[in-house]
């Protein structure tokens, strides 16, 4: 897959000993997942509403630690005729959060040969910390293009010019944070933002969709060619949501709303048959839904050598 290749892609560094990008082709789009890397949250982020019991039992089941565990955050690049569209950008750095494992989009793309200046588009899930960060980061805005466009919901960037924080449960220090980073991301590329209302076709065959919940403009991106479809679901979806999709996320600013996007969407694509990526699945979060009674099952995509 060749998506604006640099003259001298460096290597990934010697130490990661687990991939970090995986590709799929949908129709005529070439699609690329990229790991951001990990970030450790405790895991009562994963159902804030549920009985202690009942997500240690989730927990033991799943043979993931009690206390905090590893959330996988994932990106797309998306080649489509002429564009290269970027879906979320990582979370970038915040020297104030200690998070050492995750922020790795730039290092990542250029390993895979990708020329930031390649990029035409950039379609933002949501604008909390982790799916714009990465913009933020020191010298990468003088990398991108000029004419560089980013899509975001209307509603979303209202929501950051004064967010409500009360039905969020967020580790402390989580809500200064994801202010900060909406507020400068909306302040440092104004000329560049392109707002929809509900739905906007990105390019042939991308299109993104207003879904609210997570956060009020928090969207999902919907990829159909040649009779191939995958959906980016960005934060619509969490690992414990296929067996829990009614246990609220710590990160919900509408905890009702978003479980009710959530099995939505996931009725949907258990009806249609068509891939699944989302942000917090584990990497490369490729894979498709299955109804397994009043619940969900998540069946990872096997692996394409």
């Amino acid at each position: 897959m060749h998506i604006g290749v640099v003259d001298r892609a460096p290597l990934q560094k010697p130490n990661e000993l687990v991939p970090s990008r995986y590709a799929v082709r949908i129709g005529e789009l070439e699609v690329l997942v990229i790991s951001d890397g990990v970030l450790p949250l405790p895991t009562k982020m994963l159902g804030h509403n549920a009985e202690l019991a009942d997500r240690t039992a989730w927990l033991d089941e799943m043979f993931l630690p009690r206390e905090a565990f590893d959330w996988s955050l994932n990106v797309a690049l998306v080649r489509s005729g002429a564009q290269t569209i970027l879906i979320d950008a990582g979370l970038g750095f915040d020297p104030d959060l200690n998070l050492p494992r995750a922020g790795q989009l730039i290092m990542r793309l250029e390993a895979a040969g990708v020329d930031l200046a390649s990029v035409t588009d950039i379609v933002l899930t949501h604008m909390h910390m982790d799916h714009v960060g990465g913009l933020i980061v020191a010298g990468v805005k003088e990398r991108l293009r000029p004419d560089l466009r980013i899509h975001v919901a209307t509603a979303e960037v209202e929501f950051w010019k004064s967010p409500d924080f009360s039905h969020t449960a967020m580790p402390q220090g989580f809500p200064d944070a994801l202010k900060s980073a909406a507020t400068r991301f909306a302040e440092e590329y104004a000329g560049q933002i392109q707002t929809f209302e509900d739905e906007y076709e990105v390019a042939p065959g991308v299109t993104v969709q207003r879904t609210g919940g997570h956060t009020p403009g928090h969207s999902v991106v919907r990829l159909a060619s040649g009779g191939d479809r995958l959906t980016f679901a960005g934060d619509a979806v969490f690992t414990v949501g296929f067996d829990h999709p009614d246990w609220h996320n710590g990160f919900e600013h509408d905890p009702e709303e978003a479980a009710r996007v959530r099995v939505r969407l996931l009725r949907e694509l258990a009806a249609n048959g068509e891939q699944l990526v989302a942000t917090h699945l584990p990497f490369p979060s490729v894979g498709r839904v299955a109804v397994e009674g009043e619940t969900f099952r998540w069946v990872p995509a096997f692996w394409d050598y």
